[in-house]
């Protein structure tokens, strides 16, 4: 691609050139012909001037050429100044686009690291979950391990609890079994104290009487009484304990 200076740079070059070709041309050929016609051993004047004509019937038709090439060559230059214009438009477009297309590559770059960065974490965090996982699995697998003992324990704690409930069960019934021996025994307690009162108050009545026969008796009957008085108490209170 070529810059619009440039390609004006030649086209007047070119347009110069031309030019001056054409300017060398009709001078060289005027010379020509001047030279021509004054030397009297090559022709005649008329003759020289017919040529002369003639020559400048050319050289006009040269001049119109001239003037035609130069108007196509004007326009071809123009026709070229308006295609680098255009060229250049085009130029500064495609500057612009490289630009934002840099730009959208830098961005992607910058994206593509921080996207890289993201994935090394993303793997890392990866790798801790799967770390994790396992770790969850042993110690899933522990308490299972714990469920199983606890249940175990739970069910042996049921059978300890029943054993416990039917001992308290038991030990309720031998309570109340107690508790009923326990008020025989006060009943039978009562009943005996009753029967002890009656003994004293029987032996008391016997000790009254053996008083009174002792006063009465003789001196030698008195000791054997008083030796066999408690004898006749317990004979007493064994006698109305068995009538009860």
């Amino acid at each position: 691609m070529t810059s619009t200076p440039a390609s004006s740079s030649v086209s007047q070059k070119v347009k110069t050139a031309v030019l001056v070709l054409l300017a060398l041309w009709s001078i060289v050929s005027l010379v020509v012909i001047v030279v021509w016609c004054t030397s009297p051993d090559l022709k005649g004047a008329a003759q020289c001037r017919e040529e002369l004509k003639e020559t400048t019937e050319k050289l006009e038709g040269v001049r119109v050429v001239w003037r035609k090439d130069r108007e196509a060559l004007e326009r071809l230059v123009e026709g070229e100044r308006e295609k680098g214009e255009a060229l250049k438009e085009e130029k500064l477009l495609l500057l612009e686009r490289l630009n934002i297309t840099n730009s959208t590559l830098e961005q992607s770059r910058r994206t593509n690291e921080v996207l890289r960065g993201n994935v090394s974490s993303l793997q890392e965090e990866v790798q801790l979950l799967l770390q994790k996982e396992e770790n969850l699995t042993a110690q899933i697998g522990l308490l299972e391990d714990q469920k199983e003992v606890l249940q175990l324990n739970l069910t042996e704690a049921g059978h300890q609890t029943a054993s416990c409930f039917s001992l308290k069960a038991a030990a309720e019934s031998q309570m109340m079994a107690a508790e009923s021996q326990k008020k025989g025994c006060e009943s039978r307690s009562q009943y005996l104290q009753k029967q002890l009162q009656k003994c004293n108050a029987v032996d008391a009545e016997a000790s009254q009487q053996q008083g009174a026969s002792m006063a009465t008796a003789t001196p030698s009957i008195a000791p054997a009484l008083t030796a066999r008085s408690p004898i006749v108490a317990l004979l007493l209170c064994a006698a109305l304990i068995l009538a009860t």
